[in-house]
């Protein structure tokens, strides 16, 4: 369901942001005492006063909110639409009718606030790979325009603009993660896998090549399908779930008209927020997305 009386008026989406914010208590931001007082309003924002160090603050200040030109409703309704409908910023900047410019600049500090993904892997793993084409967008000053490695089929790294994007599933505990990294390489897949609760750690792969190592390393029992053998699934030794997940990043990506490999990142993480919302109903998604920046 979409909020709706949350994006009516910057009022009813500053209650939600206090509502948020101090679910725990009212506390400085500054020095974290909470002996706090109300001192007057700013605007649609209730004041308050730290007895402790003598600041003034708002609900909003210390946030990605704060000193922002665009209303917090329009805010909240830009960050809601991308992380439920994928609506691209373009697209935004017709709905809500703020500058383009701004609106970008406030939409990625949103995906720069997201926590990295922190993985406590239980097992059994599914680890898979796949390909973005990310090259540098747009133009800057003394260098050519944006390049890409379009045209060039197959597997990729960082350096020819299409960087790899893991996708790991822990069957323990129903975790799914996508996570860019700069090559797919023994060293990256080794350190994708090192945070695990148990060893051995069983692994399901695909027959790439750069998992062959986890076969001889007594803190992993690999197994693994080889798809050129027309071969995807032998009882539970499969990356289907990898696949499956992956598929749903590539029309996540697709809106936004090719994001720079510098900047995908952000994407990923709010990809992975997406889904952490996916049945939650509108107004507590809201709230776990504004929770998500503090």
């Amino acid at each position: 369901m979409f909020p709706v009386e949350v994006f009516r008026s910057e009022a009813s989406a500053a209650n939600l942001l206090e509502q948020v914010r101090w679910r725990e208590g009212l506390q400085c931001p500054r020095c974290q005492s909470e002996s706090v007082i109300k001192y007057g309003s700013y605007r649609e924002y209730q004041r308050y006063r730290c007895k402790n160090c003598g600041r003034t603050f708002n609900d909003k200040t210390g946030t990605i909110f704060a000193h922002a030109k665009i209303g917090l409703d329009k805010l909240l309704f830009a960050f809601y639409s991308l992380l439920r409908f994928n609506t691209s910023i373009r697209q935004l900047d017709a709905e809500i009718d703020v500058s383009y410019r701004s609106l970008h600049r406030r939409v990625e500090r949103f995906a720069r606030t997201l926590d990295a993904p922190q993985l406590d892997l239980v097992g059994p793993v599914e680890i898979d790979e796949f390909y973005v084409s990310a090259g540098k967008k747009g133009r800057e000053r003394d260098q050519e325009s944006r390049s890409r490695g379009l045209s060039t089929r197959g597997r990729g790294t960082y350096e020819q603009d299409k960087p790899p994007v893991f996708t790991i599933v822990d069957r323990g505990t129903g975790d799914r993660y996508v996570i860019p990294a700069k090559s797919a390489d023994e060293s990256t897949i080794r350190l994708l896998l090192e945070n695990r609760q148990k060893e051995p750690l069983t692994v399901y792969t695909d027959g790439f090549r750069a998992y062959d190592p986890l076969a001889e390393d007594d803190a992993f029992d690999r197994e693994y399908v080889v798809h050129g053998d027309g071969e995807y699934a032998n009882e539970n030794v499969h990356v289907n779930t990898c696949e499956s997940h992956g598929s749903l990043l590539r029309p996540w990506l697709s809106p936004h008209r090719g994001i720079s490999k510098d900047k995908l990142t952000q994407y990923l993480r709010a990809f992975q927020l997406r889904r952490k919302l996916l049945r939650k109903p509108g107004r507590e998604a809201l709230k776990h997305a504004i929770k998500a920046t503090l």
